[in-house]
């Protein structure tokens, strides 16, 4: 059975976020605000859970699940490695809308999907989510809307396209900023985006320095050069001529057929 909760009210307040903590923790899913957009959360070292998300979003497992937490004592726990900038990028950016992609700690006992040994985790900036996620511990949160359908602005929004799959909706009003988080690869020898959101980039450099994004151009593949054929001579009888258009032939045959070969590979 479907609960809802204003959370403008303040009794009601209370008793949604205890009955969402209740409902994670019994393996239910829960639409929450956040400081972005609104979440599908649920229990991210339920396996079972975490599989309904995937389900109820119609989401594949390779596009893992991202992880929040309510404090960065959590997601430290959770990472294996923060690489060179990690530290300095918590430091400036959360609580914020800053996802980070690490390695992920090897003990972990989660399934988030094809994560191949990352974890996608963020502190969020919203007082509703951090008191929700200090109570449950890390959870598994994906913006709550069907997959590829704009994100829900309230959570009777989200309700209407994820119905009775979610026990508990958290109704925030309509959110001021509804952008995704900035998404900031870290596993890479050189920071990369993988997603522009509410972060700009040139924060982001303004702490890292260089960092990669899809529109930097790709480095121009080296040519070698072309070797000039040596002039047919016009007066040389027709036999020798006709000698050197079938030596010539010959040696192109094998590159005309190795590029026909790449074409149907990438086919």
């Amino acid at each position: 059975m479907i609960r809802r909760y204003d959370l403008s009210n303040s009794e009601e307040r209370a008793a949604g976020l205890a009955d969402a903590a209740a409902a994670i923790r019994a393996g239910e899913l829960v639409v929450l605000p956040t400081d972005t957009v609104y979440g599908l959360g649920a229990d991210a070292f339920t396996h079972y859970s975490v599989g309904k998300l995937l389900e109820t979003k119609g989401r594949g497992r390779d596009m893992p699940v991202p992880v929040l937490v309510g404090t960065v004592r959590a997601a430290t726990a959770l990472i294996e490695d923060l690489g060179v900038y990690g530290q300095d990028l918590i430091d400036a950016f959360w609580p914020g809308p800053l996802t980070l992609i690490c390695k992920a700690g090897r003990s972990l006992t989660w399934d988030l999907g094809e994560t191949k040994g990352t974890v996608a985790v963020r502190m969020p900036l919203h007082a509703v989510a951090l008191e929700l996620l200090k109570e449950t511990g890390p959870m598994a949160v994906s913006s709550a809307n069907i997959s590829g359908a704009p994100p829900a602005r309230t959570a009777a929004e989200a309700e209407a396209m994820l119905g009775e799959a979610v026990g508990v909706y958290l109704e925030a009003g309509p959110l001021t900023e509804n952008v995704p988080s900035t998404i900031l690869d870290l596993t890479t020898p050189v920071p990369r985006v993988l997603r522009k959101g509410a972060i700009p980039v040139d924060k982001l450099r303004a702490i890292v320095g260089y960092i990669a994004t899809d529109a930097d151009p790709e480095p121009e593949p080296e040519t070698a050069p072309v070797e000039e054929k040596a002039p047919v001579d016009e007066k040389a009888p027709a036999d020798e001529k006709a000698e050197k258009r079938d030596k010539d032939e010959s040696s192109e045959k094998p590159e005309t057929a190795g590029r026909a070969q790449k074409a149907d590979g990438e086919a």
